[in-house]
C-alpha cells in the first residue's frame, strides 16, 4: 500500500460583511471539507455543543496549551480566550482529509508562521460601498461601529499581498465554486485557475483598483476581477 497522502489546511479570511461564513458553511454541506473548532474560555451558549460549536475549557487549561506551543492562532476577545488547536486539525490532515479555518486576518498570519503550507483564501467584497451595505442590513450595528469595521477592513484588505488567492463575492454561488476549483487544484497538482496573489504586483492592483472603487462618485457598485 502506498503512503497515506496528507490532506491540506485552507484557511478562509477576510472583512466582516465579505460573506466568509456562508462560503464555508456551503463547502462544509457539500462535504468538501470539515471545519475546524475553536478551543474557547467562555462559557457555552444555549444550544452550543462540546467538540462541535467549540471546545470549552478553562483559562487554567488554555493557558497550558500555549505553554505547549498547541495552537495555530489565539486572540483575547474582550477577556476571554479564543484558538485554533493544532491537533485535532493535524489529525485530520495525516488522516488524509482536508480542514477549512475561518479566521480573521491577524489569525491567518499567525497560522503562515507556524504552517507555511497552509493555503490562505482572501474573500474580497466587490466595493466598499457593498460592503457597508452588507453589514448595514444586518441591523445589529450602530453607526459608530459600522464605521470602525469599514476602517479595519482597509487594514485587512492591505494585507492581501500575503495571502495565496483572492476571491471576489459578488455573486455566492460563483465565489463557492472558485474557492472549490482552488482546492480542487491544490489537491491535484498544485497550481490554480486563479491567479496567485503573493505580494507584488496582483495584489496591489486589486487593492487599489477597490480604493478607488470606494472614491467613486454615487457610490457606484464595481466588481472586482481576481487575475
Amino acid at each position: 500500500m502506498g503512503e497515506q497522502k496528507r490532506g491540506h489546511l485552507f484557511v478562509i479570511s477576510g472583512p466582516s460583511g465579505t460573506g466568509k461564513g456562508t462560503i464555508c458553511s456551503e463547502l462544509v454541506k457539500q462535504g468538501e471539507a470539515m471545519l475546524s473548532v475553536s478551543m474557547t474560555t467562555r462559557a457555552p451558549r444555549e444550544h452550543e455543543e462540546e467538540g462541535k460549536s467549540y471546545f470549552f475549557v478553562s483559562k487554567g487549561r488554555f493557558t497550558e496549551v500555549i505553554k505547549e506551543e498547541g495552537f495555530f492562532e489565539y486572540a483575547d476577545v474582550y477577556g476571554e480566550y479564543y484558538g485554533t488547536p493544532k491537533l485535532p486539525v493535524m489529525e485530520q490532515i495525516e488522516a488524509g482529509k482536508d480542514v477549512i479555518l475561518e479566521i480573521d486576518v491577524n489569525g491567518a498570519m499567525q497560522v503562515r508562521k507556524c504552517m507555511p503550507e497552509a493555503v490562505l483564501v482572501f474573500i474580497m467584497p466587490p466595493s466598499p460601498e457593498e460592503l457597508k451595505r452588507r453589514i448595514e442590513s444586518r441591523g445589529t450595528e450602530t453607526p459608530e461601529r459600522i464605521a470602525k469595521r469599514l476602517e479595519r477592513s482597509e487594514g485587512e484588505i492591505a494585507k492581501l499581498g500575503e495571502y495565496d488567492y483572492c476571491v471576489v463575492n459578488d455573486d455566492l454561488a460563483l465565489a463557492v465554486q472558485n474557492v472549490l476549483d482552488i482546492m480542487q487544484a491544490e489537491r491535484t497538482c498544485d497550481t490554480a485557475p486563479v491567479s496567485r496573489l503573493k505580494a507584488g504586483a496582483g495584489a496591489e492592483d486589486i487593492i487599489k483598483k477597490y480604493m478607488e472603487a470606494g472614491s467613486k462618485a454615487g457610490g457606484e457598485n464595481v466588481t472586482l476581477p481576481t487575475n
